[in-house]
């Protein structure tokens, strides 16, 4: 038990006083490693580039969900919420964010200022833990979270949880990285959150089956590693941390160590 709230404690630490969306890996106040499209290999990757990349993959994870006009979906660990504003904007939806830091959710209500007064009540954040969440049975038409659940030590209770706060015919939709099932990966020797338990590698299947234990149909996993990996790598490699042990994530990557996955579930 100590070790787990140490764990947790390096987790809060990080989005909290060290405001892990202030490094230059990442950009636009976003904390993700990007879906990319095609970039030419013949010069460096812009900044506006780095954070197109990031937005993507919102918009890749959203649109598995029912987006209709006034939908109301939950985002599990919006942080600092620039992606959960993206989402109520561009998809004319109802979105909460929820998260457990309120350093963050500090930093949310600065970043989205114009938008939470714009958006007449279309986005709201909110503390609390994406194992309990602290909303009623029933309150969302979508459940989706973006490159959080690697922190999450208990994904059966966070599929519970996002089971009891759809209503039926809700969706749910997460992206992050995952080990390919069946492999045996050396991973926590190669990445630095990983070795410290800050990041949860478990096999993709682990969760898929997590997700029909509490009840969901059609799970799905689809690896989109081709779209992260290999530009991400190159993103690193123009910054301070080129010589770092984040560029070890492409060589778990093209070893078939980890991959990084969208899960779908009804």
């Amino acid at each position: 038990m100590e070790q787990e709230i140490d764990v947790q404690a390096m987790r809060d630490q990080m989005y909290g006083e060290l405001d892990l969306g202030s490094l230059t890996i990442f950009s636009g106040s976003f904390i993700n490693y990007g879906y990319w499209g095609d970039l030419a290999a013949d010069r460096d990757i812009t900044l506006a580039e780095r954070t197109a990349s990031q937005a993507e993959l919102y918009r890749r994870v959203v649109s598995r969900l029912p987006t209709p006009p006034g939908v109301e979906l939950l985002e599990l660990g919006s942080g600092i919420g620039v992606g959960t504003a993206l989402v109520a904007r561009e998809f004319a939806a109802y979105v909460s964010g929820l998260d457990r830091s309120a350093a963050q959710l500090a930093r949310a209500a600065e970043a989205n200022a114009d938008d939470l007064e714009r958006l007449s009540g279309r986005l709201s954040f909110h503390e609390g833990s994406v194992t309990e969440i602290p909303f009623k049975d029933d309150s969302f038409d979508g459940v989706y979270s973006v490159e959080a659940l690697q922190h999450v030590d208990d994904l059966a209770a966070v599929a519970r949880e996002a089971r009891r706060v759809l209503r039926p015919g809700g969706r749910f939709a997460a992206a992050t990285f995952f080990a390919p099932d069946d492999t045996d990966t050396p991973v926590a020797d190669l990445i630095e959150t990983v070795a410290s338990g800050v990041d949860v590698v478990r096999p993709v299947g682990a969760f898929a089956a997590d997700l029909e234990a509490a009840g969901f149909k059609d799970v799905a996993a689809e690896p989109i590693g081709e779209h992260v990996w290999r530009q991400f790598d190159r993103w690193v490699a123009q910054t301070e941390y080129r010589d770092s042990w984040g560029r070890n994530w492409l060589r778990c990557y093209e070893n078939g160590w980890i991959d990084y996955y969208v899960l779908t579930a009804a």
